[in-house]
């Protein structure tokens, strides 16, 4: 299963960042609880194939996370 979308919802801070097919490597729109969205191009998602990288960055410790992926 490889994704045309996949997005990963930070829950404890309501953030979200959201790759769809098409954007580069690493890249991710980034959403925070406000509203405000900027275009994360080093620490965003990453897809190739069926495998998701999520850095450090995106995936913090601690947190509650929810993930979804669309194919």
């Amino acid at each position: 299963f490889a994704p045309r979308k996949f997005r990963i919802i930070n829950h404890t801070d309501r953030i979200v960042d959201e790759w769809n097919e098409g954007m580069a490597s690493a890249e991710s729109l980034h959403t925070v609880a406000a509203g405000t969205q900027t275009l994360e191009t080093t620490n965003g998602i990453a897809v190739s194939g069926n495998v998701v990288t999520l850095t450090a960055t995106t995936l913090v410790a601690s947190k509650v996370f929810y993930s979804e992926a669309i194919g």
